[in-house]
């Protein structure tokens, strides 16, 4: 591969671009200029996070996981059922408490945060939330306060995170350039859909994330350290981040000759301190803190959960690894070829220690571990898709094409919730308000693939909607759909590696001069 894509705003330069020509002018840029026209424009970003809650609040108003779909419902009820266990059942028993119906595998944090949410939402109504007689319990009054919280919690914690990172990271790029950035992120299709149609907390354990990256690169390496402890301790995907972060922060101190063992020593000694206090209510024991970390990992689930877009489920089209292999085993040879896939980047950034291949090497490592790690859900393509979707602007082609096939690689599991609406209306206008379709891509083969891949999901959307499968394959397009989608996932896993390995080096130094020129 050779050359890069282009960026929306063409009248700069960007660090990852050497082949600039101009492009189509976006709808959303036109919109950044008639703001500014209007003498309007230093409100742009207050409109641009109002927009954002108008979207959100309208996909809420959508069906949801499990919505009046008896008996266990779906990850709503589960949402719901973690704040009424919080609320009444002693800590000591949360992790044990009846297993079955929706048990709480996630790290503290989110039970610490169901908790705080439960209190909230009985001051309202405790009938929300009365132990185990409130199972399914779907109210219009409880349903607007789950909503809210999700919407709450990610204006609190995400959305304030993005707004500092683009700052960093556009700091030497016009205001315009900013905006943009700001406005693209927030408006990520696949996030939307799953956090406020499905009904997920994910905004909260990728902010975390962000404001990690957002301390490293103010050089607030201890507390970027607790940041990214904090979004392990919400979620546990965001190991799928650790290599990363660990291989930037090891590099530093490796880099440092004079600090850099002090430094190693402060963020040990973080790393301990955070973990044992967010796990210390479950300390008291073995069997205790072994059951909560048996809740968090479920090896027993197999290697994927349903069918999604990653490497070992395409290959079980040919090879049905879960029949020739025991669970151990499978286990094994995952991990093996994920340390395998996360290497070459991991590496690069360690001997390299810079913060923009620290964005490369999360999506390198993240993209990674969903194609080849144990137990891998079809949202888990949330966390790739972060630090992608932060490199927007800069790689515009690759980063609008990864979303787009991310959000269809969901779509049989958006159309289980019925949010099939939802799915089609904000996919076209992220789409549209960014021109992104029409991007341009050297060599120009890369353009002729992407669109040849828009018309595979054109064609298979189709085909879903209009013919029913053979019943000897009743999930026909679902297969297709994962199958298509682990291909071009192995396509821009091998890109971003490349981009990071090819990335000019001192770019930290670089930056900080133009900054001050």
């Amino acid at each position: 591969m050779s050359g890069s894509p282009k960026t929306v705003d063409y009248d700069e330069v960007v660090i990852s671009n050497n082949d600039q020509v101009p492009i189509v002018v976006s709808p959303a840029e036109k919109w950044f200029n008639w703001l500014e026209q209007a003498n309007i424009g230093k409100w742009s970003t207050v409109i641009t996070l109002l927009f954002g809650i108008y979207v959100r609040w309208n996909v809420g108003l959508n069906p949801y996981s499990g919505q009046n779909i008896p008996p266990m419902y779906g990850d709503y009820e589960a949402q719901r059922h973690w704040m009424e266990l919080t609320l009444h059942v002693p800590m000591n028993q949360w992790y044990y408490y009846d297993l079955e119906w929706w048990g709480l595998d996630y790290p503290p944090l989110t039970a610490y945060i169901s908790w705080i949410c439960g209190k909230i939402g009985s001051i309202f109504n405790p009938e929300w939330f009365t132990l185990d007689v409130s199972r399914g319990f779907e109210s219009e009054e409880s349903k607007l306060f789950m909503r809210s919280s999700v919407l709450i919690l990610e204006y609190l914690i995400y959305v304030p995170s993005v707004i500092v990172f683009v700052n960093w990271w556009f700091a030497d790029k016009s205001s315009k350039k900013r905006r943009l950035a700001v406005l693209f992120i927030l408006l990520q299709p696949a996030l939307i859909l799953i956090d406020h149609g499905h009904f997920q907390y994910n905004s909260i354990m990728l902010g975390l994330t962000i404001w990690s990256l957002n301390c490293f690169f103010y050089e607030y390496d201890v507390l970027g350290s607790v940041a990214f402890c904090l979004a392990l301790g919400f979620k546990q995907m965001s190991l799928y981040f650790s290599p990363a972060i660990f291989a930037y922060l090891l590099g530093k101190c490796l880099k440092n000759k004079s600090q850099g063992f002090i430094l190693f020593v402060k963020l040990g000694v973080t790393v301990v301190i955070t973990f044992v206090i967010m796990f210390f209510p479950f300390l008291d024991s073995i069997e205790h803190i072994s059951q909560v970390i048996f809740r968090i990992f479920p090896l027993k689930r197999g290697l994927y959960e349903d069918k999604v877009a990653n490497f070992w489920c395409a290959i079980n089209i040919i090879i049905k690894l879960r029949e020739i292999f025991e669970i151990h085993v499978l286990t094994k040879i995952s991990l093996f070829t994920t340390l395998l896939a996360i290497l070459p980047s991991c590496i690069n950034l360690g001997l390299n220690p810079d913060k923009h291949r620290l964005i490369y090497c999360l999506a390198n490592s993240a993209l990674a571990f969903f194609m080849f790690s144990f137990q891998v859900h079809e949202k888990s393509i949330l966390l790739p898709a972060l630090p992608i979707t932060l490199l927007i602007l800069d790689e515009s082609f690759w980063s609008s094409w990864f979303n787009n096939i991310a959000l269809f690689s969901m779509f049989p599991l958006l159309k289980k919730d019925r949010l099939i609406l939802s799915y089609f209306i904000v996919w076209f206008m992220w789409n549209w308000m960014g021109s992104f379709v029409q991007q341009d891509v050297k060599p120009i083969v890369l353009r002729y693939i992407s669109w040849a891949s828009y018309i595979v999901m054109g064609v298979i959307h189709f085909f879903d909607f209009n013919i029913a499968p053979p019943k000897i394959y009743p999930d026909l397009y679902i297969v297709l759909n994962v199958t298509f989608s682990a291909g071009i996932y192995l396509l821009m896993l091998f890109y971003f590696n490349y981009r990071q390995i090819t990335l000019p080096y001192n770019l930290d130094e670089k930056k900080g001069k133009r900054k001050a020129e």
